[in-house]
């Protein structure tokens, strides 16, 4: 006769990780449009006060948003104790068919999904109630390398992976992706390494014999989080021409650019990483008179304010950039 699990009812967490840009928001909403994770609590952090990627799920699916700080330090209280009181929701709901059975995490770029699984373990409360399923770690196969040599972070999100996902091989040489899988093999054996472009499964190049990356380690200026909000009445045209000469300017310090702004045609999801800035996405509307906007299932929106993430970056000199062109064309 076989011996019950006694875990077998616990609450399963997936991390979805990996550094910034790395595309984590894009890839966990094909996953779940394909119907990977049924049925699963999304909880969305954010290391910034302003949340921008849970507006790509746009209300489809439950979400708890934890903003203001990472996971695996300053927002692992928050993080717990939403943890604790999903935990304490399953406890009320009826039969074990009728309960919430997984939780994935979609980390903020600067997070260590190791430290997240060492708090857990920690926790007497939750290493009872929760199971952590798997921890998967997304890889930009066009940035990696140069965030592999430069950031130690880089490194320890690869290497706490069960699972790692290299995106967007299709803007990378095949050699150069050998070479990265090369390195990715060496850091971290165990985890199997497949490809996604746009949420559909890709080869990896046939190159065994690819020799691994350089990986010295830099030291350098914390990356943070700043916001700026835009001024009344600038649109998008005029916007965009600002951040072109933002990056370029700086784009080797400013590591990601996102935000949601309102336009004519809509609400628009802006998305970059350094000098790169994604095509716009027109992102849903939250319905007028939603008993659950501004909830923990459903944040409000926060149109108009964008969130640079870099090292170095003035907030107050960049606002002030900002308002001097706003204020030629308005």
């Amino acid at each position: 006769m076989a011996t019950p699990d006694p875990g077998a009812d616990r609450l399963r967490l997936v991390i979805v990780g990996g550094y910034l840009g790395a595309g984590k928001s894009t890839w966990l909403r094909h996953q779940l449009y394909a119907g990977a994770f049924p049925g699963a609590r999304l909880i969305i952090n954010e290391a910034a006060e302003l949340a921008v990627d849970d507006a790509l799920f746009g209300g489809r699916y439950p979400v708890t948003l934890l903003a203001g700080g990472c996971a695996c330090c300053a927002g692992c209280p928050a993080f717990l104790d939403a943890l604790r009181d999903l935990c304490d929701r399953r406890s009320r709901e009826a039969g074990p068919d009728g309960r919430t059975s997984l939780a994935v995490l979609e980390t903020s770029g600067l997070a260590d999904p190791g430290a997240i699984a060492a708090a857990l373990r920690a926790d007497p409360m939750l290493a009872f109630h929760v199971t952590l399923a798997e921890t998967i770690v997304l890889v930009d196969a066009q940035n990696a390398a140069a965030q592999l040599a430069a950031e130690p972070l880089g490194r320890a999100q690869v290497e706490a992976a069960d699972r790692l996902v290299l995106t967007k091989t299709d803007l990378a040489a095949p050699a150069d992706t050998a070479r990265l899988v090369a390195t990715l093999r060496r850091l971290n054996p165990a985890a199997p390494i497949t490809a996604d472009i746009r949420g559909e499964p890709a080869a990896l190049p046939d190159m065994p014999s690819a020799a691994p990356l350089p990986l010295a380690q830099q030291d350098g200026a914390p990356i943070l989080p700043v916001q700026i909000t835009l001024p009344d009445g600038l649109d998008w045209a005029a916007f965009a021409v600002w951040l072109s000469a933002l990056l370029s300017a700086h784009g080797q310090d400013i590591v990601r650019v996102k935000g949601t702004l309102r336009t004519p045609a809509g609400r628009l999801l802006l998305q970059g990483i350094r000098t790169h800035v994604q095509p716009p996405e027109i992102l849903p509307d939250v319905p007028a008179n939603d008993p659950l906007d501004g909830t923990p299932d459903r944040p409000p929106a926060r149109d108009g304010t964008i969130v640079l993430i870099g090292r170095g970056i003035d907030t107050d000199r960049v606002t002030r950039s900002l308002a001097r062109f706003a204020a030629r064309l308005l």
